[in-house]
């Protein structure tokens, strides 16, 4: 007898696109609760950069895997993974339905789909050496040894690109990608609002973080010992205003730059999200409530 497979949303989109909203809305009104996709949302103390959801909205909807580590330490796709499959099984056991929700293809793919991450222990030698070279030094790296992963990657989060170089060198193989086949049964809800709406939210949204206190998160987090390699390693928004706290570019720079880089981003987001022809882009939350409602209960 075929098993069948539990059912799972996912909420796919490039930054700003209103994917949070989404869930809370779909999630309240359905009986779920999320899962953040969010490679940064589950370090704590990372929440103006990040866009963290507030603790009002935390308290609409149970939400999984915000503020679960220590920003000073580094949390990977597989601790993601790890801690995803058991928020899905109590999501779950509650008979309820588990929204992932985020902008970090890789974790969403590692999460839903039967993927297996390489065990491979940190190399500290390997990675001190890596470490030395420049992030587009190891791009090129990368893109000779295995040009697939290459395309997926952020060719400055030196973090990543050590990892990924970090695995090619200790197995002699490529960087493994999803199988074909994933556990769940998933619907895919897409948001992608037209170029110019996406680039003025973004620009909105900006401004706000910074009324909101974004440099000074990012001082608190350096008071608190986490590194300027660190944030650099974080990228966006704590590698440009580490830039302007070190004195290297004057407040217009890091706010114009940081815009600039944010779009940038977001492209890359949505070259990872078109490869996935399953995703359903939708223009509202009528329209997503639709689809959901019928995946979860479809007609006899």
């Amino acid at each position: 007898m075929k098993k069948i497979k539990s059912k799972i949303v996912v909420i796919l989109g490039p930054t700003a696109s209103g994917k949070s909203d989404l869930g809370i809305y779909l999630a309240r009104k359905l009986g779920g609760e999320i899962i953040s996709a969010d490679s940064r949302q589950v370090y704590r103390g990372m929440d103006i950069g990040t866009g963290k959801i507030t603790k009002r909205e935390q308290k609409l909807v149970r939400h999984h895997l915000l503020d679960v580590a220590n920003p000073k330490k580094v949390f990977t796709v597989s601790d993601f993974k790890k801690l995803g499959e058991k928020a899905v099984k109590e999501i779950l056991s509650k008979e309820k339905v588990p929204f992932i929700v985020g902008g970090t293809g890789f974790y969403v793919d590692a999460l839903i789909k039967d993927i297996s991450l390489p065990e491979v222990l940190p190399n500290k030698k390997l990675r001190a050496e890596l470490a030395k070279q420049t992030a587009e030094r190891l791009f090129s790296s990368l893109l000779d040894l295995d040009p697939r992963r290459a395309k997926t990657i952020d060719p400055k989060n030196k973090v990543r690109l050590i990892r990924a170089l970090e695995i090619i060198k200790t197995t002699g193989k490529s960087v493994p990608l999803v199988k074909e086949f994933p556990k769940y049964d998933v619907l895919y809800l897409g948001i992608n609002p037209p170029k110019n709406i996406l680039e003025k939210r973004i620009k909105l949204r900006l401004e706000k973080r910074l009324k909101q206190g974004m440099v000074k998160e990012v001082k608190n987090l350096l008071a608190q010992g986490v590194s300027k390699k660190r944030l650099h390693d974080f990228g966006l928004e704590y590698r440009w205003i580490n830039e302007y706290l070190s004195g290297k570019i004057n407040y217009t720079e890091m706010r114009v730059g940081l815009y600039k880089a944010i779009i940038k981003y977001s492209k890359r987001q949505m070259t990872w999200f078109k490869r996935n022809k399953e995703i359903n882009w939708v223009k509202n939350q009528k329209e997503a409530e639709k689809l959901v409602k019928k995946f979860i209960s479809p007609l006899p």
